[in-house]
């Protein structure tokens, strides 16, 4: 039995179906925790403000004009920007898990973050990006499907994927990109792009702007939207493909456009923040604890976990090393790390 265990015929993972009671307290919980965070995000900075004098400014209340400034222009575009990045990779980390009926599975780990990250460069490169701000999630996610479908051929044995071939296959397409990406920076070293395309590698929300978060908001709704359209099929793909086809679902179908719909997120994600790694691969991993593996619950936890979790990330980037500024990325990397191997090392061992 694989770690996603077998499924009840209305479509809920067996054994992992969390009291529906608790789950919706869980959620009202991450709801909250949400909301303080924003709140959190948009008090510190290099600048502090009074928790007081944000909330005025946020309900449009008389203050002055440093503090509209610091609020409407600078850290509450940064922080809606940061939760809906950490929204669309928990949510693709989490349909590609339960696609792939494996815990390791993640848009970074699997390549797909190179991938979009490479398309990315090239549009800068190539001078693409400043035609239109649409310019580089279409090409961020064009990387992103690219290197989604090549992984998962990759890994397919006999309609099956293992931790060892996922792995190695996501470790293969990510040194493709990642050399792709180390040619396009030497040809370009000295460039005026140069500076840009070091922010794809290192994750940064570092100067986000209200454009950017109108761009974005429509691609994470359409990408959750349908990924909750799917949920049911997530969890019957959980019995294993016979089993998913004998209730009903059309497997090739749902695999396809649910890949589609985690490259879609995961490639617009890196288009406004660069790489930003372990997001796809904790949050869900963990939401699955609290909430069960049930993805009509799990799916809208992943949201609200992942944004939560980056718009923290970010936060620490901001604030640890001030006036300095750690990359986003960076401060993932070093949480994602230990936790990867964590969870590789009960992986193998046959705990998860």
């Amino acid at each position: 039995m694989s770690w996603a265990t077998a499924a009840r015929p209305g479509g809920a993972p067996r054994g992992a179906r969390a009291d529906r009671g608790t789950a919706a307290g869980i959620l009202v919980g991450l709801s909250a925790l949400f909301l303080l965070t924003v709140l959190l995000g948009t008090v510190a900075g290099t600048v502090p403000l009074a928790p007081g004098r944000v909330l005025a400014a946020l309900f449009g209340l008389p203050v002055s004009q440093e503090t509209h400034i610091i609020v409407w222009a600078i850290r509450l575009p940064r922080v809606v920007l940061g939760a809906l990045v950490g929204a669309a990779l928990a949510l693709a980390g989490a349909v590609l898990q339960g696609l792939l009926r494996n815990p390791l599975a993640d848009p970074g780990l699997l390549g797909v973050s190179a991938g979009a990250g490479f398309a990315a460069v090239v549009a800068i490169a190539a001078g693409a990006a400043t035609a239109s701000l649409w310019v580089l999630p279409f090409w961020a996610f064009c990387g992103a499907l690219v290197a989604s479908a090549l992984v998962y051929a990759m890994a397919l044995r006999q309609g099956r994927t293992s931790v060892l071939t996922l792995i190695l296959a996501g470790v293969a397409v990510s040194a493709l990109f990642g050399a792709g990406t180390t040619l396009v920076l030497t040809l370009h070293m000295g460039t005026a792009d140069v500076s840009s395309m070091f922010g794809w590698l290192f994750g940064s929300l570092d100067g986000a702007l209200w454009r950017q978060d109108a761009v974005l908001a429509p691609l994470v709704a359409f990408g959750a939207l349908g990924m909750l359209r799917y949920a049911r099929d997530l969890n019957l793909l959980a019995t294993g493909e016979d089993g998913a086809a004998a209730l009903g679902v059309a497997v090739e179908r749902s695999r396809q456009i649910l890949l589609v719909l985690a490259a879609l997120m995961t490639g617009a994600a890196v288009a406004m923040s660069g790489v930003v790694s372990f997001v796809g691969l904790m949050v869900p991993h963990i939401l699955r604890l609290l909430v069960g593996a049930d993805h009509r619950r799990l799916l809208p936890a992943s949201v609200l976990g992942g944004a939560t979790f980056v718009v923290l990330a970010d936060l620490v980037a901001r604030v640890v090393v001030r006036p300095a500024e750690l990359n986003l990325g960076v401060v993932t990397a070093i949480l994602g790390v230990p936790f990867f191997l964590y969870l590789l090392g009960r992986t193998a061992g046959g705990g998860a």
